[in-house]
């Protein structure tokens, strides 16, 4: 019984004048944050940056898909919303985010 307290407190005192075993025990915790911002939050971030972008690119007369899959040209562009319209004299209202990707001009023909 005194013997496994002798070797704790060796133990202790070993980690205590080495300061290489404190950043050793940190490392696998930093690597696995490197690791996890070079595959999730980097490509994440770059995503919101372009899609942002296209958002600020977006102007009349252009063809658009939103998120939940409705095709139109947009007819008017305000600061929150798009009016998009999706057959003739059929208008919708949807919020800028919700424009998913901007098609090329003449994708819709039926408009």
């Amino acid at each position: 019984m005194l013997i496994s307290a002798a070797y704790a407190q060796q133990a202790g005192q070993a980690a205590a004048t080495d300061p290489v075993s404190g950043i050793m025990s940190f490392l696998p915790m930093i690597v696995i944050f490197a690791i996890f911002w070079l595959l999730m939050i980097r490509p994440q971030m770059k995503r919101a940056k372009e899609h942002k972008a296209l958002l600020g690119a977006m102007q009349k007369g252009d063809e658009v898909v939103t998120q939940g899959g409705i095709a139109g040209r947009v007819t008017k562009v305000g600061e929150e919303y798009v009016h998009v319209e999706i057959a003739p004299e059929t208008e919708i209202v949807v919020q800028k985010p919700a424009v998913q990707i901007i098609l090329p001009k003449g994708t819709l023909k039926s408009l």
